[in-house]
Parts: structure tokens; C-alpha cells; sequence
């Protein structure tokens, strides 16, 4: 397969589930409050780490995909919490959350550590070697003296059965979903494409970032924000949801995704 038709299709699909998210926009943040009515019952779990935000939000999401969503649900084991096929792909989506806050606190805080992870949702996020098929190389210190390269080996295949009349691509997509610790408010929701494996020869070390572990990588959606072999090149990236009346500092931080999302043709 030409390496353009891989991200036309890439392209396709992001469209048909960023329309789908921006239809049911109005459901999922209902969805999304609905903790709000048995909050003090909860809060103090959360506030003490027993709890997380992702795990509500999964629900939500989840269910909307799952219930109205694109593709027929696959039983596989090795994949992403969504594997759908459809009539010319498998799809695997997985949801990501990240929180931030206006009052950060130190470890030796009485509640303990509260940090500003806003930083984690503006360049890269990390993806699990089930939800990707980017075989490639990680830059470790990049630029600096000490620059080593490390290799990254995915779970899944570019294509499932290749070679095969039903041989079928894999794509991989993340919503990311960005909350303030403090409100719980969503702040920006957003769907990303990560570029199927076969396009490692044009995206080279791009598109992964090392983690924490030998094993673990994280997706640069902020080097690879275009499908850049499309002409003319569209945007890996789409914002469902971007919140009018936040505070004006995240305002200030998010501003790359609100110009995305002032920008989006939405027919």
C-alpha cells in the first residue's frame, strides 16, 4: 500500500470520530458530571489517590463508542480498551486523561503532592506497546552529549494478516482529555492520530519520545501534527471540545489547541 493511501485512511477515520465525539459533545460532558451528585461521598477517596478521574471518564467515553460507535468490536487480546474492525481497517482507540491545577503543592504538603501536569497533554502522551504498531528508534538526551539511541518494539502489527486477501491496516488513534485537578472541569478534549508503523521511513524518530522504563514510549503528537504525505498536508489533530470560560492562564498554555479548534471545518 502507497504510504499517502495509509494516511488517507488514517484521515478518514479520525474524521468519522471527531464528528461522531463533536455529535455527542452535549452527552459526554452530561456524562462527565454526573459524578458531581454523589460527590461527597467520593472526593476524599480521590483527593487521597484511592481514585482518579480517568476511570469515570473511561466509563463515559467507552459506553458512547461502544453503544453508537463506528465497527464491529474485536474479541483480541493484545490491543488498545477500543478494537473495532470496520469494512478496511482494525481500529484501536484508547482514552488518555491528564491532570492540571492552578495550586500546585510539595510532597511535605499536609494532603501531599498535587502537581500541574498540563505539560503532559501539550507535546506527547504515553501510549502502551498494545495500542501501537510504530516500530522505531528513541532519542535519549537528543542534542545533547550524551545522546543515545534506544530502540521501541510495539505489540501490533502495521498490517493484521498481511500478504493475505483479508489483510487489513492497523490504526491507532487517542482521546485525550485534559481536566483541572482542583474543579474537575474538562478544559480540552481531543482525538490524534499516531502514524501507522509502515510510516516510520518518512517520520523516522519523530513521533516517539523515551519514557520513564526501557520499555515504555510516548507519542510526540507535537513533532507529527500533520498527515504531511496528504496534499495538501490536514491535521493529525482534531479539539472535540475546548472550554470557553477558563481561567486565562491555562487560556495562555492551551492556545495551540484553541486555534485548532477555531480553525476546524466542522461539515
Amino acid at each position: 500500500m502507497e504510504l499517502n493511501r495509509i494516511e488517507e485512511i488514517e484521515l478518514k477515520y479520525l474524521n468519522k470520530y471527531y464528528h461522531f465525539l463533536r455529535f455527542a459533545e452535549d452527552e459526554l460532558l452530561e456524562g462527565f458530571k454526573t459524578k458531581e451528585v454523589i460527590k461527597e461521598d467520593w472526593y476524599d477517596k480521590y483527593k487521597s489517590g484511592i481514585s482518579d478521574f480517568s476511570v469515570g471518564a473511561e466509563r463515559i467515553v467507552y459506553s458512547m463508542l461502544n453503544g453508537k460507535g463506528i465497527g464491529q468490536p474485536n474479541s483480541c487480546p493484545v490491543g488498545s480498551d477500543l478494537f473495532f474492525e470496520v469494512s478496511d481497517a482494525y481500529i484501536n482507540i484508547d482514552l488518555k486523561t491528564v491532570g492540571t491545577t492552578l495550586n500546585p503543592r510539595k510532597k511535605s504538603h499536609p494532603q501531599g503532592s498535587w502537581s500541574d501536569n498540563i505539560g503532559d497533554y501539550t507535546t506527547n502522551i504515553f501510549v502502551g506497546t498494545n495500542q501501537n504498531s510504530y516500530k522505531g528508534k528513541m532519542l535519549i538526551n537528543e542534542g545533547r552529549k550524551n545522546e543515545v539511541i534506544r530502540d521501541y518494539t510495539p505489540a501490533l502489527p502495521p498490517f493484521y494478516n498481511e500478504g493475505k486477501e483479508n489483510e487489513k491496516i492497523c490504526l491507532t488513534y487517542f482521546i485525550t482529555i485534559l481536566y483541572d485537578k482542583d474543579t474537575l472541569d474538562t478544559l480540552v478534549m481531543c482525538i490524534v492520530c499516531m502514524p501507522n508503523g509502515k510510516l516510520e521511513g518518512h517520520y523516522k524518530e519523530r513521533v516517539l519520545s523515551a519514557g520513564k522504563n526501557i520499555e515504555k514510549t510516548r507519542f510526540k503528537f507535537s513533532n507529527v501534527s500533520d498527515f504531511e504525505l496528504l496534499s495538501p498536508p490536514r491535521k493529525r489533530i482534531k479539539v472535540v471540545y475546548f472550554k470557553d470560560n477558563m481561567n486565562q492562564e491555562y487560556r495562555r498554555k492551551l492556545k495551540y489547541f484553541e486555534d485548532i479548534y477555531d480553525s476546524q471545518d466542522l461539515t
